[in-house]
């Protein structure tokens, strides 16, 4: 018997599950067929792929071994039909679009509005992850491209510089800084409350560094792992929060507030596998994403270009 197709899936079912049955119901297949299946794989090998003896099933080594090839294959498959569907006058496809959550506030939108102008048959597919999440999602092929930020990114992502994002102190009509244009000390910052995105990302980790740097113990009294629910509390409150200077753009209520010293500007970036198949979609909307950044370099500062 050859392998097929399916033997290579249930296989890397049952190795992420580390049980038979939760494989099978994610399969819809019957527990006993999903075993059987296995079974006949390992037979047609003349090999073990998996370890049956303890409380979870795990990979043997050749199963590890084996796992690694059949998972390279699936993806090779999934790109290899993708190509075929890809219509390169983008009258039609697919686009799987993932951004980390500071750049939903004022980017992915636009972004995805203009594309969408432009090539209405398109589907897009848009999720919201952190960055660990995003180039670990594009490796797997679950993702064409990444919205991100520059860094040390993964092996087998390739980064494609856009634009440098500044960040700074934001405060609501309530708060004691509103409507302040001279830059604030980072010392001042001790005696007021904030509300910040949670640990998990990495604006959060750029706000700690800076913190830490100037040597700064301001109050967390929030923590928030959406970026709306952050503009929100601090639009109903006193509290004062650290968001790129271009979320306010769109949000009236909301202040920009300088520090000082500034906070290190970060550079974003588009992500992609560096080996996978690029679609005519992926690519179109690339390029869109490029030349709004080149607009946004050439516009005099404090000034936003409409994506053209």
């Amino acid at each position: 018997m050859q392998p097929e197709l399916r033997h290579l899936r249930y296989l890397l079912a049952v190795a992420e599950h580390a049980n038979f049955t939760r494989a099978a119901e994610e399969l819809r297949i019957a527990q006993p067929t999903l075993s059987q299946q296995i079974k006949q794989l390992e037979k047609a090998l003349g090999v073990l792929l998996l370890d049956r003896t303890g409380r979870t099933v795990r990979l043997t080594d050749a199963g590890e071994a084996y796992a690694g090839y059949a998972r390279r294959a699936l993806q090779d498959l999934a790109a290899g039909e993708r190509a075929v569907l890809d219509v390169h006058d983008l009258s039609r496809g697919r686009l799987r679009l993932a951004a980390t959550p500071t750049f939903t506030a004022y980017l992915t939108g636009p972004l995805v509005a203009a594309f969408h102008g432009r090539h209405p048959g398109i589907t897009v597919e848009v999720r919201e992850l952190t960055q660990d999440h995003i180039e670990t999602e594009l490796l797997a092929d679950r993702l064409d491209l990444g919205v991100a930020f520059q860094g040390g990114h993964l092996p087998g992502i390739e980064a494609t510089a856009l634009f440098d994002e500044t960040l700074g102190l934001v405060v609501g009509p309530g708060h004691p800084f509103a409507g302040r244009t001279e830059p604030v000390p980072a010392e001042e910052l001790n005696h007021h409350q904030l509300a910040l995105l949670s640990q998990d990302f990495a604006t959060r980790r750029h706000i700690d560094a800076y913190v830490t740097e100037h040597g700064v113990r301001p109050r967390i009294a929030v923590e928030a792992n959406a970026v709306g629910a952050l503009t929100e509390i601090v639009r109903h409150t006193a509290l004062a929060t650290v968001l790129p200077d271009a979320v306010t753009r769109d949000h009236p209520h909301l202040s920009p507030v300088p520090l000082s010293p500034a906070l290190p500007s970060r550079g974003v970036t588009m992500l992609r596998r560096a080996a996978g198949y690029r679609s005519a979609a992926a690519r179109a909307f690339g390029g869109l994403a490029a030349r709004w950044a080149e607009d946004q370099v050439r516009a005099e500062p404090g000034e936003g270009q409409p994506i053209g």
